[in-house]
């Protein structure tokens, strides 16, 4: 796989949902309902951010896959207010590819947490976060181990094409490091794009 699918699956999920056409009877307060299991699938890439530091870095360029399994724990928040919103939460195994100037991969399961701003109809925005452990073998001299963490953090905003199902797309800063756990742990971060699609099943 070159760098240019991410970025190619990307831009077709942005896509669509930019010609998405208006969701028939979706109602917030149902899709969202307390309970729901949500099954989201997605892919991105982009490339290592240059470090404070006086070390320089290896400018590593990535791609990544993953698929969602959550659950909608609570009834959406806050109704009539600008925060009217639901909360999700899942489990998510992640495969990061490094493609460039090295060849290796991060492997593992991270916990997400997103958050859905529910006040704009069928374009219902987002911000989420996420942290898990891994296996990889990527050698660089920001972190050189076979264990790390990645976290991310990032927006977006979905559209929904019908009342179980939208597409989205949004940013994502991804940070990889292996928590001191060996050396050297400078450790790294990367702006990414992320585009998927979600089912919700009540």
């Amino acid at each position: 796989m070159t760098r240019s699918i991410p970025v190619a699956v990307v831009a077709l999920v942005v896509g669509l949902v930019l010609t998405a056409a208006p969701a028939a009877a979706y109602d917030p307060d149902i899709t969202f309902q307390q309970g729901t299991f949500v099954l989201s699938l997605e892919g991105g890439g982009g490339a290592q951010t240059q470090g404070p530091d006086g070390h320089g870095h290896t400018g590593l360029k990535l791609w990544y896959f993953g698929a969602r399994a959550s659950i909608l724990p609570l009834s959406p928040l806050g109704k009539g207010y600008p925060f009217y919103g639901a909360l999700e939460v899942g489990l998510e195994p992640i495969y990061q590819r490094y493609d460039s100037p090295v060849h290796a991969y991060w492997a593992g399961l991270t916990a997400v947490a997103r958050y859905h701003f529910l006040s704009l109809g069928i374009f219902v925005p987002y911000l989420e976060l996420a942290a898990g452990p891994g296996g990889t073998d990527l050698k660089v001299p920001e972190i050189r181990s076979d264990f790390a963490f990645l976290l991310f953090g990032g927006a977006g905003a979905q559209v929904f094409v019908n009342d179980r199902m939208s597409l989205y797309a949004g940013y994502r800063l991804v940070h990889v490091s292996n928590g001191n756990t060996s050396q050297p742990n400078r450790g790294f971060e990367a702006h990414t794009g992320v585009g998927g699609l979600s089912f919700y099943f009540k």
